[in-house]
C-alpha cells in the first residue's frame, strides 16, 4: 500500500500541471462562448481579471505582509503587464482560434528563455519556433487565412507576457500568494476601466457577473493554485515541459467546446511551437557545481 501511495504522490505534481492547463482552457473557452457576445473581449477581460483579483485577495489576504516601496513599484509593473497580456490575448480571440492564439502567445516566453542562453542547441529551438510561427502568421507567402489584426493582438500578448516574466522575476523573493494577489489587483486596475468603457452597464448583468465569477475561478484561481503546488515538487525544467502542453490542450478543448477545427498545417505548427518550448525547458542552462557551491557559501 505504501509503495502505491508513493507512486501516486509522484504523479500528483504532473496531474496538477495537467489540471491547471485544462482548467485554464475550459475557463477561456467558456469566456469566449458565453461572455464575448454580451460584453466583448474587453468586458470579458474586465470581469475575469476583476473577479480573479477579488478571489485571490480573499484567499491570500496580502495585507498581512509588509511591502517596501521598491517591491510595490515592481508589483505594479508586474501586474500591469499581466493585465495587458490578458487584454491583448482576449482581443486576439475575437478572430483567432483559441489553440492558435495560445501558440502565437507562447513565442514571448520562448524568446525570453532563448535570449537568456547562448548555446548552439538553442538555435534549434529558435528554428522550430520560427518555422511554426511562419506557418501561422499571415505573411502573404504561406497561404495563411488568419486575421492580421487578431495575429497582431496575439503577438502583442506574447510581448507583454515576456515583460511579465521580466517584472515577475523582480518580485520572485516575495511569497507567491502575496505577489500574485497584489499583481492581479494591479492588473484589474489596468483592464477594468477598459471593460467598463466598452461594455458599460452590461457588466452589471447578473448573468454576466455569475459567469464571470465562474470563469475567474476556473481560469485563474484554480490554475494558479495548482501551478504553485506543482512548482514546489517539480524541477523548473519539468514544469516547463509540462506547461508546454497548453497550446495543444487549448486546441483540443476549443474543438470540443467551441467547434473550432484546425487544418493539418495548423496542428503541425502548434506541434513545432510546443517542441521548441519543450526543448528549451529540457536544455535550460543550469549553474555549474562550482557556481552552486559559491552561491551556497
Amino acid at each position: 500500500m505504501s509503495s502505491l501511495l508513493i507512486r501516486y504522490q509522484r504523479f500528483v505534481p504532473f496531474l496538477a500541471v495537467l489540471g491547471a492547463v485544462t482548467a485554464l482552457g475550459i475557463g477561456t473557452s467558456w469566456a469566449k462562448h458565453y461572455l464575448f457576445p454580451l460584453v466583448g473581449a474587453q468586458g470579458t477581460t474586465a470581469v475575469r481579471v476583476g473577479f480573479s483579483a477579488l478571489l485571490l485577495l480573499l484567499l491570500w489576504r496580502p495585507w498581512r505582509w509588509q511591502l517596501s516601496r521598491k517591491d510595490l513599484r515592481a508589483i505594479v509593473l508586474y501586474g500591469a503587464m499581466l493585465g495587458a497580456t490578458n487584454l491583448t490575448f482576449y482581443m486576439s480571440l475575437r478572430t483567432l482560434p483559441f489553440g492558435l492564439a495560445v501558440a502565437i502567445e507562447f513565442s514571448g516566453p520562448l524568446l525570453m528563455a532563448v535570449l537568456s542562453s547562448r548555446r548552439a542547441i538553442d538555435f534549434v529551438w529558435v528554428a522550430l519556433a520560427v518555422v511554426g510561427l511562419g506557418m501561422l502568421l499571415p505573411l502573404g507567402v504561406n497561404g495563411s487565412t488568419l486575421d492580421p489584426v487578431g495575429v497582431a493582438y496575439a503577438l502583442a500578448a506574447a510581448a507583454f507576457w515576456a515583460l511579465y516574466i521580466v517584472f515577475g522575476k523582480r518580485v520572485g523573493h516575495l511569497h507567491a500568494g502575496h505577489s500574485v494577489s497584489l499583481g492581479l489587483l494591479a492588473a484589474a486596475v489596468v483592464v477594468v476601466p477598459v471593460g467598463v468603457v466598452h461594455a458599460g452597464t452590461a457588466l452589471l448583468s447578473p448573468y454576466v457577473l455569475l459567469v464571470g465569477v465562474g470563469v475567474a475561478a476556473v481560469s485563474s484561481a484554480i490554475p494558479i493554485s495548482l501551478e504553485m503546488m506543482a512548482l514546489k515538487r517539480l524541477p523548473k525544467e519539468a514544469f516547463g515541459i509540462m506547461i508546454s502542453m497548453e497550446p495543444a490542450v487549448a486546441a483540443l478543448l476549443a474543438l470540443v467546446l467551441l467547434g473550432e477545427y484546425l487544418t493539418f498545417n495548423q496542428w503541425l505548427a502548434i506541434g513545432l511551437v510546443m517542441s521548441a518550448s519543450m526543448g528549451t525547458a529540457m536544455t535550460a542552462a543550469r549553474p555549474s557545481r562550482s557556481a552552486s557551491a559559491a552561491l551556497a557559501n
